[in-house]
C-alpha cells in the first residue's frame, strides 16, 4: 500500500512505487488516492480526476495498481481502515506492507490508532539521504522491538515489523511545485508522465495555461 493525494501523480511517486516493488519482491503495489486526508487540507482536484490521472500515469506498468477503495469510503481516509480492507481481501496470512515517507513516519504517533497499523501490516519507511532528524520519543516507543534490517526478516511474519529502505532514485519532485508551475503556465515536461500532462491540459486542471511560443 502506497497512499497519497496524488495531486497530481508525478514521476517521483511512480518511480518510488516501481523501486519499492523491486526492492521487496512484492506481488503488487496498491497506489491508493486519499479521498479526505485527515492530516492535511483537502486536495484542489476532485477524487475521480486524481484517480483518472493515477490510472493514466500507471498505464501498463507491471506490479502497480490504481486502487480506489478510499474513494468509495465515506469520511476521512484513515490508513488503519484501508489496511483492514486489504487484510479482508488478502487474508490473515498475507504479508502486507504500508510504505510511508520519512516525514510521515516522524508523525506516526499522531495518526489515528497507530498501534492498529502494526496489527494489520508492516511499515516500510522510505528514507531520505538528507533526513537525519532524531525520532520523537513517542515514535520510538511505538516501534520498540519492531525494527528489522532485511526484507527476509520483515516477511518472516505477516505484520508488525518496521524496515527502513533507501530507494536508489529519490526524485526531488513536489506536487506543490508542479501545481505552481501549471498555474503559472511553466513547463512540467519530464516531471510527470506525458499521459498525465495531457489529461491535465484536456481537463483544464490546475489553471493550465499554454506557454506562449
Amino acid at each position: 500500500m502506497l497512499g497519497g493525494t496524488f495531486d497530481p501523480v508525478h514521476l517521483g511517486h511512480l518511480r518510488s512505487a516501481v523501486e519499492l516493488h523491486e526492492a521487496l519482491g512484492l506481488d503488487r503495489v496498491h497506489m491508493i488516492p486519499a479521498h479526505v486526508p485527515p492530516h492535511r487540507r483537502a486536495p484542489g482536484v476532485d477524487a475521480a480526476r486524481r484517480l483518472a490521472m493515477l490510472e493514466a500515469g500507471i498505464g501498463d506498468t507491471p506490479g502497480l495498481v490504481a486502487d480506489d477503495r478510499e474513494l468509495r469510503r465515506q469520511g476521512p481516509s484513515y490508513s488503519g481502515d484501508t489496511l483492514a480492507s486489504l487484510r479482508r481481501d488478502y487474508g490473515a496470512r498475507a504479508r502486507l506492507v504500508m510504505a510511508v515517507g520519512a516525514d510521515a513516519f516522524f508523525k506516526l504517533h499522531q495518526w489515528r490508532d497507530p498501534q492498529r497499523l502494526f496489527e494489520l501490516a508492516h511499515v516500510v519507511v522510505i528514507d531520505r539521504p538528507d533526513h537525519r532528524q532524531a525520532l520523537p520519543a513517542e515514535v520510538n516507543r511505538l516501534i520498540a522491538g519492531r525494527e528489522v534490517d532485511t526484507a527476509g526478516a520483515l516477511f518472516a511474519r505477516s505484520a508488525g515489523g518496521v524496515l527502513h529502505l533507501r530507494l536508489p532514485s529519490r526524485m526531488a519532485i513536489s506536487a506543490t511545485g508542479l501545481r505552481e508551475r501549471l498555474a503559472e503556465g511553466r513547463s512540467v515536461r519530464y516531471l510527470l508522465p506525458r499521459a498525465v500532462e495531457d489529461y491535465i491540459r484536456v481537463h483544464d486542471l490546475y489553471r493550465w495555461q499554454e506557454l506562449s511560443g
